[in-house]
């Protein structure tokens, strides 16, 4: 699949929401990101909403003053009524295309609409978010290689990097149930460690907490199972990206991942970023993708030509962190590492077609997670294990505190964008988590 530019990326665009036109907001005329949201402290029913500037477009009342007139069928209508994103992803990739038309042409400066419109808008201050999807299915992959060698040299220095890590994109199944939108605070696991030269496990809180900076892929309209999708079609089904934090418990996964991979070690928390950026807007934004020659290079199925000219993506990932004292003393979080998601050895396409070559099933507001993405250079690690070489090195940060690992009270903040000369910034917002003590024992 190749998204054309359109009109909607005109970066020349202006919105008649000022907050859109600021060259500096995450949520220009051209990004158009959805979500769901309420107004916070209400009990309103939460609705589909779409970031523009500060502010959120209420799908819900924009739909009950006509401006979607030219979009029939009861599908679309409950779509929009819903208060997840499923049916809309469903829809399909036309249907999202001639959605954000509708959407950019109201919204630019001097339409008609204004007037309509500007009664449908919600500060984004004064919203609250809940999970944009209702998540069937969680798939989470390890797609940056030089994460995957240097948490390889940890774990295993004689053999780092496993001989299939370059022949087939790995991945595992996790909880849904556990994936909050941002804001989200959850208690520090308890399970099994093996503790530095023990010779029985032990069982009690997590010591060696770490987050991981990834990027969430968002299933559109699914296939039929025992179909495969195929490489030229497999962005066709993919409705769009966001921010994920994939908490971890590094003790608890060394002990227990071998030999069949992580479990209480990653299933416990997972908070993803309330907007959800179509792959659309990042049209602008596509890279070449290329293999070393060095390296074996994908199987056929996970091969095209598309793929090599567009199929990564340039999206700039920061990585954060607060601590309780920093957040007493009114000191804004501190940045611990700078990424970008084209260093990935895999691509979007190549996961959703690999995902389903043995016939498996994805659906609507199934989510998929990159893996931790971390680039070529140490500054570039997207997890604390990394920066820290497995808790050897502590950070110090600009208050004098040093980190290893997580302490309890520490907010991890990861944002995201997109942004070049000549065209208009792409931002995700951010995605926010704080790490509480453990619930005492019984």
């Amino acid at each position: 699949m190749s998204i054309e530019l359109n009109e909607t990326h005109d970066a020349g665009l202006r919105s008649w929401v000022d907050s859109a036109n600021t060259g500096s907001t995450d949520f220009p005329i051209q990004n158009l990101p959805y979500g769901v949201f309420r107004r916070i402290g209400s009990h309103d029913a939460f609705h589909l909403g779409v970031a523009i500037g500060d502010q959120i477009l209420d799908l819900n009342a924009a739909h009950a003053s006509g401006i979607f007139s030219t979009h029939q069928g009861k599908q679309f209508d409950l779509a929009l009524l819903s208060d997840k994103l499923n049916g809309l992803m469903d829809l399909g990739s036309a249907a999202w295309t001639a959605l954000r038309l509708t959407l950019s042409r109201a919204l630019r400066a001097g339409a008609s609409q204004q007037t309509t419109l500007q009664a449908c808008l919600l500060p984004q201050d004064q919203a609250e978010y809940a999970l944009p999807a209702q998540i069937g299915d969680y798939t989470d992959f390890y797609t940056s290689i030089y994460h995957a060698t240097t948490v390889g040299k940890l774990f295993r220095p004689d053999n780092p990097l496993l001989p299939n890590y370059k022949w087939v994109p790995i991945g595992y199944h996790g909880r849904s149930s556990s994936i909050g939108v941002s804001g989200q605070q959850f208690h520090r696991p308890v399970g099994q460690t093996m503790p530095p030269a023990a010779t029985e496990p032990v069982f009690g809180p997590a010591k060696r907490m770490d987050y991981e900076m990834e990027v969430g892929i968002f299933v559109g309209n699914g296939n039929a199972a025992g179909e495969r999708i195929a490489i030229g079609q497999s962005e066709e089904h993919v409705f769009g990206l966001c921010l994920l934090n994939d908490w971890s418990a590094r003790d608890m996964q060394a002990w227990e991942y071998q030999p069949l991979g992580p479990f209480l070690a990653k299933n416990f928390a997972t908070t993803i970023s309330p907007w959800v950026v179509t792959l659309e807007a990042l049209a602008p934004y596509r890279k070449a993708w290329t293999r070393d020659p060095a390296d074996p290079q994908p199987l056929p199925y996970l091969e095209s030509e598309q793929l090599r000219q567009s199929g990564a993506f340039d999206i700039e990932l920061e990585v954060l962190l607060q601590t309780a004292a920093m957040r007493k003393d009114g000191i804004a979080p501190q940045r611990l590492s700078l990424s970008n998601f084209r260093h990935s050895y895999w691509t979007v396409s190549q996961l959703i077609t690999h995902h389903t070559v043995n016939g498996c099933k994805l659906r609507a507001g199934d989510l998929l997670g990159s893996g931790t993405q971390s680039g070529p250079t140490p500054e570039e690690a997207g997890s604390l294990l990394e920066l820290s070489a497995g808790g050897k090195k502590p950070l110090t940060l600009a208050n004098g505190e040093q980190r290893t690992f997580i302490e309890d009270g520490d907010c991890i903040v990861m944002r995201g964008r997109a942004q070049k000369p000549g065209t208009a910034r792409i931002g995700f917002g951010e995605v926010s988590g704080t790490l509480l003590p453990a619930r005492a024992l019984s």
